[in-house]
């Protein structure tokens, strides 16, 4: 197992890959984990049926706790499947 830390210089941008349903609204989902924290959304894709649409989420985190807890508050939102 891989037991190296992390070294970030604070603040930095930092990116978070979220996969979620396609009938679920992201940018309302987000506006509930970020609430005023500026953040910038892209689409990356659609899977192949059209069931599920990854998005890249880019925003400026200012520590490493910060960074981990938008991580935890994406990654449990019902309607968010999977989060890098």
């Amino acid at each position: 197992m891989n037991t190296k830390e992390l070294k970030l210089n604070y603040p930095c941008s930092w990116e978070y890959k979220v996969i979620l349903e396609s009938h679920h609204d992201i940018k309302q989902i987000l506006k509930g984990i970020f609430n005023t924290k500026e953040y910038v959304l892209k689409k990356s894709q659609d899977s192949k049926q059209g069931k599920y649409q990854s998005y890249t989420i880019s925003t400026i985190v200012y520590s490493d706790e910060e960074r981990k807890a938008l991580f935890e508050e994406l990654k449990k939102h019902k309607s968010i499947k999977f989060v890098l």
